[in-house]
């Protein structure tokens, strides 16, 4: 159990890596509410980066949102070649760290009025015309 425990620690360091997300405990405890997960610790945190346990199955979910990487991967390795059911692919272009999909994300949650705001504040640093509803 202790070298599955190691192997999921090095898999999720690593997708933390590719997604630009820093592998603090600290830093994980604050992005794993805004991915789905459950409240834990940063010293249970800490138990799963430094592959002493494993994590709760929600919250294997929301870090394998955060990595961009399927469940079950992340758990197990390997490559999901497995058929039947899945969730449908969601990736993001490579360029696209962890912190941006974030960042993203949280735009979308935004009430239509300040995504209006944050748009035009983009459109001003890009020097790009603002477009208006329907075109």
């Amino acid at each position: 159990m202790k070298k599955e425990q190691e192997a999921f620690a090095a898999r999720l360091l690593g997708g933390l890596a590719a997604a630009n997300i820093e592998a603090s405990p600290k830093e994980l405890e604050k992005l794993l509410a805004r991915y789905g997960g459950t409240p834990v610790t940063p010293q249970a945190i800490s138990g799963w980066l430094h592959g002493k346990h494993f994590p709760k199955p929600d919250n294997i979910q929301a870090l394998a949102r955060m990595v961009n990487m399927p469940p079950h991967q992340l758990q197990y390795g390997g490559k999901t070649t497995a058929r039947g059911v899945r969730e449908p692919n969601r990736s993001w272009p490579e360029h696209v760290s962890g912190m941006d999909r974030l960042a993203f994300e949280e735009f979308l949650a935004l009430p239509e009025r300040q995504r209006k705001l944050v748009r035009e504040l983009i459109a001003a640093f890009t020097d790009a015309p603002v477009r208006k509803k329907g075109e």
